[in-house]
């Protein structure tokens, strides 16, 4: 310990000045250390501090005795000169470490700032890649969202009034199935005008008919319902949620992108879900992700007409779902294409790598699906494919990220 009151080394250090203590029986400076130096045998203890050259305290040296005693002209000059070497040797120690050390921290600096440079480049291409892809997701969602809360008011509307319009329907029937029944003569103009509008057709169907409008408003529903899940816009934060209702929500808005040309069969997506917990994550990231794969898998299927119009096969995306060790979400989305050779696919989550010709795609997708599973949510996410073989990316996601500092 160091301070007022710490023994002799312990005060003198504090002081930066030499403290005798001739008999630590008496002395207050050793008033709490006085009973472990009495155990072995100290009774004298003279101690003087070294220094550096700017005047920072480096030690002590000192000098213990088992008697109460001053300390003699010789003792003093052993004190001296010890105190003198020790202040040289330790500088010089000192010196040399802060000299070596200079020079590791030179050479780590030097490696370090020779890999930023090799690495410069692809760091701005990938905050280039986030703030571009960021701002196309924004505003698709912002536009989704918008579109949604345009759909949602009329269609509240509708599927409101619907329930009263049955109702009322219904009540009309039977008010006219009564009247047929109370009247059953009917002067000429009534039974031409029943005649006119097939009354018995209109009373069977009309039911039918509110029946199917009544579906179709709840489908619409749904639909809103979807577009405003797959924005999440109000959803930065992470939460657990449904993954399917993701995939599902994801599939929704790339529906109308299912048709090909030429009459050859639309895109059939086979969809093999597990049982599987909501998994913690950020929701409008990971649908991102499932629109670049599925995107890309379109593209694919849709990319060689000449396959299909050769071949008698239906294009198939298979999406598929399971639980790894209870602890991680595996999505499997795989298509039944050309596929890809190994060059493409050591490539292909390299910001700016596309095979789309110019205008067509950026080589932002998978580039940032990559970092929003690996690096947003502890994740992985690989492809494997082979030519005539098909293409099949993996994600697998934990159920709980550790920690969710990014």
């Amino acid at each position: 310990m160091i301070g007022e009151c710490c023994g002799s080394c312990g005060t003198a250090a504090y002081r930066g000045d030499s403290v005798f203590a001739t008999d630590i029986a008496n002395d207050v400076l050793w008033a709490d250390f006085r009973d472990f130096a009495l155990s072995y045998n100290i009774r004298a203890c003279w101690s003087s501090p070294f220094t550096s050259q700017a005047g920072e305290v480096l030690g002590t040296f000192a000098i213990s005795h088992k008697f109460p005693c001053h300390p003699t002209p010789h003792h003093l000059e052993i004190l001296k000169t010890a105190t003198h070497i020790a202040s040289i040797a330790t500088e010089t120690v000192r010196a040399a470490e802060a000299l070596q050390k200079a020079n590791n921290e030179l050479e780590r600096k030097v490696a370090e700032r020779t890999s930023e440079l090799r690495k410069a480049l692809l760091d701005l291409q990938q905050t280039q890649a986030q703030l571009v892809h960021s701002e196309k997701m924004s505003s698709l969602g912002q536009m989704v969202a918008g579109v949604a809360h345009e759909i949602n008011n009329p269609i509240s509307f509708i599927a409101g009034n619907i329930e009263y319009a049955n109702r009322y329907i219904n009540d009309l029937l039977d008010l006219i199935a009564v009247y047929q029944e109370q009247y059953p003569q009917l002067n000429p103009t009534i039974a031409a005008k029943i005649k006119t509008i097939d009354l018995e057709y209109l009373c069977d169907d009309l039911p039918k008919l509110m029946a199917s409008m009544t579906v179709g408003s709840e489908r619409i529903t749904e639909i809103v319902l979807g577009l405003r899940n797959f924005s999440r816009l109000d959803e930065a934060k992470m939460k657990s949620v449904d993954i399917h209702e993701g995939i599902d929500n994801t599939l929704m808005i790339l529906n109308h992108q299912l048709t090909l040309p030429n009459n050859l069969p639309d895109i059939q997506i086979v969809k093999e879900y597990g049982k599987i917990p909501k998994a913690k994550c950020y929701a409008n990231q990971l649908n991102q992700v499932f629109m670049n794969i599925l995107n890309n898998a379109i593209y694919a299927l849709k990319d060689n007409l000449k396959h299909w119009q050769s071949k008698n096969q239906t294009p198939t995306i298979k999406i598929k779902t399971s639980l790894i060790d209870k602890e991680i979400v595996l999505i499997s989305i795989k298509d039944n294409g050309c596929g890809m050779n190994s060059e493409i696919q050591e490539h292909i989550f390299d910001p700016f790598f596309t095979t789309k010709p110019v205008g067509q795609g950026t080589g932002l997708g998978l580039s940032i699906s990559y970092q929003i599973v690996v690096e947003k949510h502890q994740g992985k996410l690989s492809c494997i494919s082979a030519l005539g073989q098909g293409t099949e990316f993996q994600i697998e996601i934990p159920i709980q990220i550790l920690s969710s500092q990014q």
